[in-house]
């Protein structure tokens, strides 16, 4: 594998390493010690919605085995860890009593990770909805940000000041978009009114969470938010090829970066919206409890896309050019001319194009923008179909590639002034890929799922060595470590 990136970048000794996952992903136990139903068991048991019928039932079975898991990372010499809490397993149904196990369950996991010298870095949403919540609007429905806040609150009560950095949400674009405009991931819902419904209501639930996490912790209290913040470019400098990238930022980024952090939103999308919503949903005071101050932003990030003026044709069902499940229902709320075109690879198994320069390209952006906030990358990998060599090794090095160059092109935003204080890998495991099931591969550790046995790739080994010196190793250097 080539690379235009030389290795051997230093980074500072105060920069955080650390993987990531997502409770829904790995955890498995479903229906162990009181955990009630979430939005992707429904949506993955009903045939269709996930490919091969694959489900979270089992996953990587996470849940039983924390101190293998545990262990593990402190192999790898992770500085922290990224996980999240499966709202479903602390309070079952989304409101009303609390399930103690599910307490417990991430109160020893917090414990281990601390015994271990691990930073834990809590995500309080990462998709897993409880059922009941949906059964009754969903994120469509404002009373569904109030439930939010009251199970922050109990849980920073529960986990309190062992937690490193609290984060409310991840990619809450996903859960609106996909979630409730294309319907590619749970709950699976159509219906564009209920999508930009669902944008203000995670917000305010982002909002609500903060206040009441540092109600419990006090006001110094480290919050965070995860964005995917979309980078894209416009197919030429045509008037209407400028419009349809434009179209495309404000409903990919601007919607949640301006409220979160700005206090406002871009007055361009009641405009692009008005046939679909007066957004008479956004009431009076919401936007002031939307805006808590941040120790940083968390920025996922792992491919570019471009756009022209025009028609997108109707989904398949296959990977569209925008990098998300295509539907023939667009998630694009708003930018029904924005036309998403093929982009030049390589690519990943995603079919995601492999472009480390957008990376540098949106740290520098963001903090031109916003120069006192820092910065995390809180999700960047890469998913190939890895294969266990003779020799009992997973030589992945398409993903060590990858790595190598991404993490070289943090190194170049730092030199650009930006500040950036982690890099978090994903994923820490194989996991269940959302709508893709189990045939995409991100981790840096692989999981057989017929025995659940654990084996550390070579971008895992490589990893730990990057964490190790703070120096970024060779990438031919992977397969001897």
């Amino acid at each position: 594998m080539t690379t235009t990136r030389p290795s051997g970048r230093q980074f500072p000794a105060d920069f955080l390493w650390g993987s990531a996952t997502a409770s829904y992903q790995i955890e498995g136990a479903v229906d162990v010690d009181g955990r009630g139903p979430s939005i992707w068991d429904t949506f993955s048991r009903t045939p269709g919605k996930v490919l091969g019928g694959d489900t979270g039932d089992v996953a990587a079975d996470h849940y039983h085995r924390v101190e293998q898991d545990v262990a593990l990372m402190a192999e790898l010499g992770l500085e922290a860890y990224r996980f999240s809490l499966a709202w479903p397993r602390i309070q079952p149904t989304g409101s009303g009593e609390f399930n103690e196990a599910g307490l417990a369950f991430y109160s020893d996991l917090v414990d281990r990770l601390i015994a271990a010298g691990i930073k834990p870095v809590v995500t309080l949403y990462h998709w897993d909805l409880p059922q009941p919540l949906e059964d009754a609007g969903g994120w469509a429905n404002r009373e569904t940000a109030l439930r939010f806040e009251e199970y922050a609150r109990k849980v920073a009560e529960v986990l309190g000041d062992r937690v490193h950095l609290w984060t409310t949400l991840n990619e809450p674009w996903c859960s609106a978009f996909l979630g409730y405009a294309s319907g590619v991931h749970a709950p699976g819902v159509t219906d564009d009114e209920k999508a930009l419904r669902a944008v203000h209501h995670l917000n305010l639930a982002h909002g609500l969470a903060a206040r009441a996490i540092k109600d419990v912790l006090g006001e110094d209290t480290p919050i965070s938010i995860t964005l995917n913040l979309h980078v894209t470019r416009a197919a030429s400098d045509d008037p209407a090829d400028v419009e349809a990238k434009r179209r495309i930022d404000t409903i990919a980024n601007e919607v949640f970066l301006r409220p979160v952090v700005d206090g406002e939103y871009p007055k361009e999308v009641f405009a692009d919206t008005e046939s679909i919503t007066d957004w008479s949903f956004v009431l009076d005071g919401d936007l002031d409890l939307i805006k808590v101050p941040l120790a940083l932003l968390g920025v996922n990030y792992y491919s570019t896309g471009r756009v022209r003026y025009g028609t997108p044709p109707v989904g398949d069902g296959k990977p569209g050019p925008d990098g998300h499940r295509s539907s023939v229902h667009s998630p694009w709320v708003g930018a029904t001319h924005s036309e998403w075109l093929p982009q030049p690879g390589p690519h990943t198994a995603m079919g995601w194009n492999i472009e480390p320069e957008g990376l540098v390209e949106l740290l520098v952006e963001l903090h031109e923008r916003y120069p006192n906030l820092p910065l995390a990358v809180t999700e960047n990998g890469a998913a190939f179909y890895d294969t266990v060599d003779e020799d009992g090794r997973v030589h992945d090095v398409e993903r060590v590639a990858y790595l190598h160059d991404h993490i070289d092109a943090v190194g170049e935003a730092i030199d650009k002034g930006v500040d950036v204080v982690g890099y978090f890998v994903w994923s820490f495991l194989d996991n269940f890929e959302w709508a893709y099931g189990y045939d995409r591969r991100f981790g840096v550790v692989r999981v057989d799922y017929d025995t659940l046995e654990r084996t550390v790739k070579d971008s895992g080994r490589w990893y730990a060595e990057l964490v190790r010196t703070r120096t970024i190793p060779t990438i031919e250097s992977a397969a001897t470590l």
